[in-house]
């Protein structure tokens, strides 16, 4: 029998791993056609004239699209937008540039190296005017920005009162830079119409999200839009919404009256689709001298485009993490010409708690203080802004566990106190947090004649387990062995479910498949005993009970009969039932978050700088965890993008024109095998009842938070150096 928490296998790894999974880009659609996309080169302007003559006599050339010739949308194809995940795009209405890299014309040939061929002979010629594209110059300047829920500033406490009385007080700031997602796949789009209805292979984190958006977009009834995506190589935020190029495919093939696939090329993933945005925080900490924090400030000013909003929420976790009676976040938006940000795996925490579990780090330093017990000196029992008492909260056995694992107790707090192999060695430690995040969701569990079961929602897999948990939770609430459970996802057409973001699939979408599970069954027992031919005609459905496949009575020793008997003596149809599964309305009483501890030991090198991470010990309170071995995966897959926002990942521009200048896997740096050391990670496995039913919560996003800080801190244990702007390049750490 299957069991929650079990270490299964993938259920779709011998799919993945033998190449019969297909992705977006890789269905084969007969007379398909071929798109690319043209982008801007300049960052603000206009599009004074774009020459196409010799494009669309090149060979094999179907259609050109540009701004003159595109078929007009409703509302200036703004009808989709619905902030934040409902994006303004760039949809050939008009002749405004607003950022280099921006959609300005679609080419269709019957190959793509035709299509490519073409898309290079178009002249195009620009009125250009100044553009906005020095951060810390339009700081002065910045707008609030709020964050769906969270509002741009939060303030408890008399802050300016406690700063005054501090008797310790840190001011510093912290700075992450602009990075790119660069999932492997990149975004791809296979638009066909029949008719007046539209099928959509897109890559997605949502394909709910793109048939609504694209629906409104286009001005058609969102019924006439269907949405398959069965596998996402890779998404991380920036496949959360439905971006130009979805659109843009769909219109391509509407005039060219044949499919169109449209899939960007890797330049095209910086600037059209979203990425970090750069941050700029100012964290002040004040307290007693025994650490008793007195007041914690956290200001952060994040970049956004010239035409949209967009906030990284960085001092979100600062509003909850630590206990203090003033409290002051404030998040300012400056307006670049630069394409829109959005969301990257754990959006805010990730790059909040690297600045402040490094400012924690420092303030440990200064009053000689274990960075452990000054974390424990202001741990939080309830939420210190909202007042909510936490849903589940096993921080303090995190930190516990953590020193154990990872042999804390040892360190000598002294910076540069270690060498080993010719290295300064560090070890630091630093805090994860993230939301725990529900939406409702809804599934589809039915019994077949073939004697198997199906399970499907209409949600996503981005390579975390989505089909095999969807399987296991099922086979665990049938009692049924897993292996004879099909999952289906991926498809509009399928009960729907939320956006794979935020952390909520697993907790959002295995309720549904429990619930569905439970009403499926209870479905079939019914029909058992309302069966007049069958063995339990006469019985009541509460005196039957269902395992391994077999109907039978309670307490009967008798084999019973298996459902698919059942059902080939009922016609061969199938047997099933759907659910929803949402929020209780209970769970809005509590804070809901999940927790963990960070350890981390690096080598650095005197000579070069050049930081090696020698091992990572994360400890995580994220509620049930429903299967082992994908879980801790996750988690381990989070630690390496922490560890590649400590020491690897930024984006730079060319300051005059906007553009990108590392725009490619070989310039823009991001963790290999060779950059990552020894991972251990562990779960307490403490089920939050108080926020599911499965007590499971999210651990796509944890995994990255508090790492790159606690990386950070190690550095400053081995080198005695404070390094407070990520990435931490060598060029820092020398002389």
């Amino acid at each position: 029998m299957t069991a929650i928490g079990d270490p299964l296998i993938r259920v779709d790894g011998h799919a993945k791993v033998t190449g019969a999974a297909k992705y977006a880009a890789e269905f084969d659609i007969p007379n398909i056609a071929h798109a690319v996309m043209v982008t801007s080169t300049i960052p603000n302007g206009r599009i004074t004239s774009m020459i196409t003559v010799k494009a669309q006599s090149a060979p094999g050339v179907v259609i050109v699209l540009t701004p003159a010739n595109a078929p007009k949308l409703p509302q200036g194809g703004k009808a989709g937008v619905n902030p934040p995940a409902g994006r303004v795009l760039s949809l050939l209405q008009d002749n405004t540039v607003l950022y280099n890299n921006q959609p300005i014309a679609v080419v269709v040939a019957e190959t793509l190296d035709q299509a490519l061929y073409a898309a290079s002979l178009i002249d195009v010629k620009y009125q250009e005017d100044t553009p906005k594209l020095d951060f810390e110059a339009g700081m002065p300047a910045a707008h609030p920005g709020s964050h769906g829920k969270d509002p741009a500033d939060v303030s408890e406490g008399q802050l300016n009162q406690a700063l005054a009385a501090a008797e310790v007080k840190l001011d510093e700031i912290y700075t992450t830079p602009i990075q790119n997602h660069n999932p492997m796949e990149p975004h791809a789009t296979i638009a066909q119409w029949d008719g007046d209805k539209l099928t959509l292979h897109d890559a997605t984190q949502y394909i709910s999200g793109v048939k609504q958006t694209v629906a409104k977009a286009l001005g058609i009834p969102q019924e006439d839009v269907h949405t398959i995506c069965p596998f996402t190589g890779g998404g991380f935020g920036c496949k959360g919404s439905t971006w130009s190029h979805v659109v843009l495919a769909a219109m391509a093939a509407k005039v060219a009256q044949r499919p169109v696939k449209l899939a960007l090329e890797r330049p095209q993933m910086f600037g059209p689709v979203g990425a970090r945005p750069r941050t700029h925080q100012r964290i002040v900490l004040a307290a007693k001298r025994d650490g008793t924090l007195t007041a914690i400030a956290h200001h952060v000013h994040s970049h956004t485009s010239v035409f949209e909003d967009f906030t990284e929420p960085s001092s979100v976790q600062t509003r909850m993490l630590y206990e203090s009676p003033s409290i002051s976040t404030s998040q300012r938006l400056v307006s670049l010409n630069l394409g829109t940000p959005t969301f990257q795996r754990a959006p805010g925490e990730s790059t909040g708690t690297f600045a402040l579990e490094i400012a924690m780090d420092e303030l440990a330093c200064k009053l000689n203080i274990d960075p452990i017990e000054l974390r424990l000196k202001n741990y939080a029992e309830k939420d210190p802004t909202s007042k909510k008492p936490f849903s589940s909260k096993h921080l303090r056995e995190c930190y516990q566990q953590g020193v154990e694992h990872f042999g804390w107790s040892k360190r000598n707090p002294a910076p540069r106190s270690i060498k080993r192999n010719g290295e300064l060695i560090g070890l630091g430690v630093a805090t994860a947090t993230y939301p725990a995040n529900r939406s409702t969701a809804n599934a589809r569990v039915q019994f077949e004649p073939s004697g198997r079961v199906a399970v499907a929602s209409g949600s996503q897999e981005l390579g975390t387990g989505m089909y095999t948990i969807m399987a296991q939770v099922a086979a665990a609430t049938l009692k049924l062995p897993v292996d004879i459970v099909d999952a289906r996802l991926g498809d509009s057409t399928l009960p729907k479910a939320p956006v794979s973001g935020g952390s909520q699939s697993a907790a959002s979408v295995t309720p549904a498949v429990q619930a569905a599970a439970k009403e499926a069954q209870l479905t079939l027992l019914t029909a058992a005993s309302n069966d007049a031919r069958g063995p339990f005609a006469g019985t009541q459905p509460d005196q039957l009970v269902f395992e391994n496949g077999m109907i039978r009575k309670k307490g009967s020793s008798g084999t019973g009969e298996h459902f698919k008997d059942f059902l080939a003596r009922n016609g061969n149809n199938p047997i099933g039932a759907n659910a929803s599964a949402e929020k209780d309305q209970d769970a809005e009483q509590y804070s809901t978050h999940s927790w963990g501890a960070v350890f981390a030991e690096v080598g650095v090198d005197e000579l070069t700088g050049m930081v090696h991470v020698h091992r990572i010990v994360g400890v995580y309170d994220v509620g049930t965890l429903l299967n082992q071995r994908t879980g801790k995966s996750q988690l381990i897959g989070g630690i390496v993008w922490g560890i590649g926002l400590a020491l690897h990942e930024e984006t730079h521009f060319d300051t005059r024109h906007g553009r990108p200048i590392n725009n490619n896997l070989a310039e823009y740096h991001v963790p290999v095998n060779a950059d990552i050391g020894e991972i251990e990670v562990y779960s307490l496995d403490i089920p939050d009842t108080k926020f599911n039913p499965l007590g499971a919560r999210g651990i796509g996003e944890i995994g990255i938070t508090g790492t790159g800080a606690a990386i950070a801190n190690a550095i400053y244990h081995a080198t005695g150096k404070r390094l407070r702007n990520a990435p931490i390049t060598p060029e820092m750490l020398i002389g």
